[in-house]
């Protein structure tokens, strides 16, 4: 537009089309065109103004041509800019036409004319978020190598990366799953490889961080809400299917993937996580970044006094989890059993779990808390919350049954012992047993039958418990005399008289 004006200036002055060409303005054949047009629009005469770049573009545009050939598709030109709005892929459309209405023609005839209803849509903008230092730092998990788990078993890692907004400065960590209890690990170590925490925290909507995802009133997930409060940051999810709002950390997700995953080999994890720190400090950290045009350490130097301190006292992270009392008065995480106390069977409980301990609550009260199970099947029981007769079978056993019977008697004494000691029977209620007939008949009377019972050889239940009942240990039985007559029978004898007479007497020795 530029050279029309000079052009058109220069005709004003009496230029010829050669010396406009000679000022190469434009060619003659262009410049000659030019004047007849503005020959024609009167604008050649030096008295009136030039005109403004608005007409002169609306007279040199071109007229445009009608097209000569009507697309097929034409009929369905609304159906296919509806779809087009929603966002749905070419390749879906013809499937559609072909399928719901019968359209036999090709997909270049369905590509031309969504290319001509998208070249009509207004454009798509966008705004570029910046932030201060120490503001934001932004939260994403990204796909990692397929390595050997401990179990032997191949699988996927995952690659944590926590992006400070400003500096661009990250932490990586891969895992071997994206659970709450990673995700609230990793938020802790990233803070400490800050050693600062930033007031804000940019998510997508995980199921690790957010339940129930919405643009206007997102729902947290309660163990990550904790930790937001421990550690004093704000969690910021992105509206659902906006991921460009933490385009930062998609980006040093995408930049981890090309740069330092490429052309490495890796032991295991641990040697992974080695090799993914040593790339973040000496190769990611010093590049010169493509957005800040400096390289993310010296702009952390500059961010990481204006970061939040961490907490003196680390935060006690655990993971929240619903679980149902079961008759035994036992809940069941992780393949350990907890107790609970036997009120609550049939109830859901919420189980709040730290890498030390498991609580246990009833909605907001506190009902257990335990030391956590170190392996499979394990039974971490309280006595005190078993019913009342359980709790009685349990506490009273051997130590129990031994120290009571020492507070009755030594008679009592020798008869638990006998009944404790039995190899082929386990015989713990009968000694219990005994024990309870001390309530009803007294110490006294109790030391009395087992007397008795232990003078007739029947260390039994039955034996002292009827003892008891018919007063026998009460009576004073005289002992039994023996007539003098009855001293030594007259119809037997010892063996050495018995068989007297068949050893031969010894005869003299006739020679002498």
């Amino acid at each position: 537009m530029h050279h029309y004006r000079q052009a058109l200036l220069r005709m004003r002055q009496g230029d010829s089309d050669r010396d406009i060409a000679a000022a190469r303005v434009m060619g003659r054949p262009k410049a000659a065109q030019w004047r007849h047009i503005a020959q024609a629009q009167g604008w050649l005469d030096p008295a009136l103004p030039l005109p403004d770049d608005e007409a002169i573009a609306a007279v040199l545009q071109e007229p445009r041509r009608a097209s000569s050939t009507v697309s097929t598709l034409e009929g369905h030109r609304e159906r296919l800019s509806a779809w087009v709005e929603q966002g749905v892929s070419g390749t879906a459309i013809h499937a559609a036409l072909r399928r719901q209405h019968g359209w036999v023609g090709s997909y270049s005839s369905v590509r031309r004319l969504v290319a001509d209803i998208r070249s009509q849509l207004p454009p798509e903008t966008t705004c570029r978020l910046d932030f201060e230092p120490g503001d934001a730092a932004q939260v994403d998990f990204g796909a990692g190598p397929t390595l050997i788990h401990p179990d032997g078993q191949p699988r996927r890692s995952w690659a944590f990366v926590m992006t400070l907004a400003s500096s661009s400065h990250q932490y990586v960590e891969f895992v071997w799953d994206q659970t709450v209890a990673t995700w609230l690990g990793c938020h802790r170590r990233a803070f400490e490889w800050f050693a600062g925490v930033p007031r804000r925290v940019i998510i997508d909507n995980a199921k690790c961080a957010i339940t129930r995802a919405c643009a206007q009133d997102p729902t947290v997930q309660r163990a990550y809400a904790e930790c937001a409060e421990g550690y004093r940051f704000k969690i910021d999810p992105c509206p659902p299917h906006d991921p460009q709002k933490k385009g930062i950390v998609e980006s040093g997700v995408k930049y981890l993937k090309g740069n330092f995953l490429p052309l490495r080999e890796f032991r295991d994890l641990a040697d992974l996580n080695a090799q993914a720190r040593a790339w973040v400090m000496d190769e990611a950290g010093v590049r010169c970044h493509g957005t800040t045009r400096r390289t993310p350490l010296a702009l952390f130097a500059l961010e990481a006094p204006l970061l939040q301190d961490l907490p003196s006292q680390a935060p006690d992270l655990g993971t929240w989890h619903r679980v149902s009392v079961h008759r035994d008065c036992h809940v069941q995480f992780e393949r350990v059993l907890y107790s609970a106390p036997f009120t609550l069977v049939g109830k859901t409980l919420w189980l709040r779990a730290t890498d030390a301990a498991v609580a246990l609550f009833e909605d907001y009260r506190h009902v257990a808390t335990h030391p956590r199970g170190l392996r499979p099947g394990q039974r971490v029981s309280v006595r005190e919350h078993l019913p009342p007769e359980a709790q009685a079978f349990f506490g009273r056993d051997r130590a129990w049954c031994a120290a009571q019977a020492e507070r009755i008697g030594p008679s009592c004494v020798a008869l638990i012992e006998q009944l404790l000691s039995d190899h082929v029977l386990e015989r713990l209620r009968a000694a219990q047993g005994v024990l309870g007939l001390l309530k009803p008949y007294g110490r006294e009377r109790l030391e009395a039958a087992c007397t008795r019972a232990l003078a007739h050889d029947s260390p039994h239940y039955r034996t002292v418990k009827t003892i008891l009942a018919t007063g026998a240990d009460q009576r004073c039985d005289a002992p039994v005399t023996t007539p003098a007559g009855y001293g030594r029978t007259r119809f037997t004898r010892p063996a050495h008289e018995l068989f007297a007479d068949l050893i031969p007497t010894p005869q003299p020795d006739l020679l002498h």
